[in-house]
């Protein structure tokens, strides 16, 4: 899947960059002869069939990387990530890698344990042990040496016409890697544009994955067996009860602080300042635009189409729209 940028936000890639030192990403093992079976019962997509990815190679497209949510029984989000089968060799036991918001990591993997009971499977949060890297570039340009590593390919961003390619990769901890702050900033702002929503902390059980546009973006399969939330996930989906949407917008500000504007940051309707109207999802800092901070956020219909939306309180400053680089599956 290709996420086009329609309103070009950051200036052409023309190589490849990084590492960007993602500290904010943490990583979950599950392995064992029962892992597929068991994820399969768990997560929001499909996990049986998955292809083997061999440490060193770089696992790209749907049939080896998919988006994938946890939810609660009440069908909120409790987490959401990127999924790729890892064996530590080949004739090894499966070995699945989720890629992960740190802060969430720990007691994702401790929630995913209570429910093993007498399965064939270990899970373990390896977070501590593993460094998670950002590259991105053009697909030409992109080279990066994935030798011992877990990586998989994110769905590229087009961006004034040229895609840009994004990859994951986990090393462990013993292996040296170069920082690149100015790569953060751009894989950051990446990740925004892309408008597939990442849960943190800050975020955790405050949607249900049609709120954040999650079955838009490949990460629920309709079609697979039951999972926590299940019914009430395919019910939203079915009965068309979604009245809250993800969206891009756009801040400007000369505030340094992206705390403003973290994840969890209330919005505001014009129209009904009573309440709010939604939450920031992720937002990241325009390196070419300094006084832009690009956002994620998620809110209801109704404010999208009239009014203004504010952030942080009725009186916070007005955010602007900007279009979805994807059509949505209706609903």
């Amino acid at each position: 899947m290709t996420i086009t940028a329609k309103n070009p936000l950051i200036e052409p890639i023309n190589s490849s960059f990084g590492p960007a030192p993602l500290s904010d990403w943490g990583l979950i093992f599950v392995e064992g002869a029962d892992a597929a079976t068991f994820l399969q019962n768990q997560l929001t997509n499909s996990v049986l069939g998955l292809e083997r990815s061999q440490p060193g190679e770089i696992a790209a497209g749907s049939s080896a990387v998919r988006l994938i949510g946890y939810c609660s029984p009440k069908g909120r989000l409790l987490a959401s990530g990127w999924l790729g089968l890892f064996p530590q060799n080949e004739g090894a036991d499966d070995r699945f890698a989720i890629f992960i918001s740190k802060d969430i990591a720990a007691s994702t993997a401790k929630r995913l344990s209570m429910f093993v009971l007498r399965s064939k499977v270990t899970i373990s949060d390896v977070s501590d042990n593993w460094k998670i890297s950002g590259f991105y570039g053009s697909d030409t340009d992109l080279y990066i040496n994935s030798v011992g590593s877990l990586s998989l390919r994110m769905p590229d961003v087009l961006v004034q016409g040229k895609s840009i390619a994004r990859i994951l990769m986990a090393t462990p901890n013993t292996v040296e890697c170069a920082k690149n702050q100015e790569a953060l900033l751009q894989w950051n702002l990446l990740e925004v544009l892309s408008a597939i929503p990442r849960i943190v902390q800050a975020t955790q059980e405050q949607f249900v994955p049609q709120m954040i546009n999650f079955e838009s973006v490949a990460g629920i399969d309709f079609k697979k067996g039951c999972y926590p939330g299940q019914e009430i996930v395919a019910r939203s989906q079915y009965r068309g009860v979604i009245k809250r949407r993800l969206q891009l917008a756009v801040l400007k500000t000369n505030v340094a602080d992206l705390s403003i504007c973290k994840p969890g940051v209330e919005l505001f309707y014009s129209d009904d300042a009573s309440q709010p109207a939604g939450m920031v999802v992720l937002s990241a800092r325009d390196p070419q635009e300094p006084d832009s901070i690009k956002l994620q956020i998620e809110c209801k219909l109704e404010a999208l189409e009239h009014g203004e939306i504010h952030l942080g309180s009725a009186a916070g400053p007005v955010l602007k729209m900007s279009v979805l680089p994807y059509q949505l599956l209706e609903i």
